[in-house]
């Protein structure tokens, strides 16, 4: 495949060179959209969007999960004296998203294109489609619902690198989108203070009846003292 993408930069430098050469070695300003769409290209890099949790590769989702130093354990996450998590149980993992009601994961273009530079390179994202075969897995989000009332969205993430392009909120607004489609709008976000502007951003708020999360911890005398109202 490597061969095969060197021989497309190739062929799209020269296909440059001769449009260089029509117009006296410049991009002309008779051409300011051409000179916008290469600008948005290097500020949004294209993008493929799966719903398939086989289209993924379980260690690109364990590996996507270190990148961002984000742990599956809500409640007792294992974090070393650097402060980073633990890798999260493989088996779990997959065992985990193909549970999810909803699944979302975002490639982005492989690595070799980031060592390309100029409106040849741009060319290249261009004219190359990313797949989940071919791309990189650089964002992901899941959703669990009881598919009738109520859903809970978990584990919104992007690699650092390619944070704050719109690629989290495109998450979201697709796991919302399937939501809704379903007839379900009771839809909560479980995230950490350091997210809460994200999904405050995203079009979530505070819930109205003041309801929060708990976390449930292992006790000898459960629920003995507490409020029986909802006995």
């Amino acid at each position: 495949m490597t061969a095969a993408i060197y021989h497309l930069i190739n062929v799209c430098r020269k296909q440059l060179l001769m449009l260089l050469a029509v117009h006296g070695g410049y991009l002309p300003s008779e051409f300011p959209l051409s000179r916008r769409i290469i600008s948005g290209i290097r500020n949004k890099p294209p993008l493929s969007i799966t719903t398939k949790v086989n289209d993924v590769d379980i260690r690109c989702v364990r590996d996507l999960y270190s990148a961002c130093n984000h742990s599956c354990y809500r409640r007792f996450p294992n974090i070393d004296p650097d402060g980073r998590v633990d890798p999260v149980d493989l088996n779990k993992l997959r065992k985990a998203l193909l549970h999810s009601s909803i699944f979302i994961a975002v490639f982005s273009q492989p690595e070799i294109f980031s060592h390309l530079s100029g409106i040849g390179g741009d060319l290249v994202r261009i004219v190359t489609p990313v797949t989940p075969s071919n791309g990189k897995l650089v964002g992901l989000g899941r959703a669990v619902s009881d598919s009738a009332l109520t859903a809970s969205i978990y584990d919104v993430m992007v690699i650092p690198s390619l944070r704050g392009k719109g690629i989290g909120r495109r998450i979201v607004q697709t796991i919302i989108r399937m939501l809704t489609r379903k007839g379900i709008y009771d839809i909560a976000a479980l995230c950490s203070s350091v997210e809460m502007p994200f999904f405050r951003a995203c079009g979530f708020e505070d819930d109205i009846l003041g309801s929060t999360t708990m976390m449930y911890t292992v006790s000898t005398n459960c629920c003995s003292n507490g409020d029986q109202s909802a006995d």
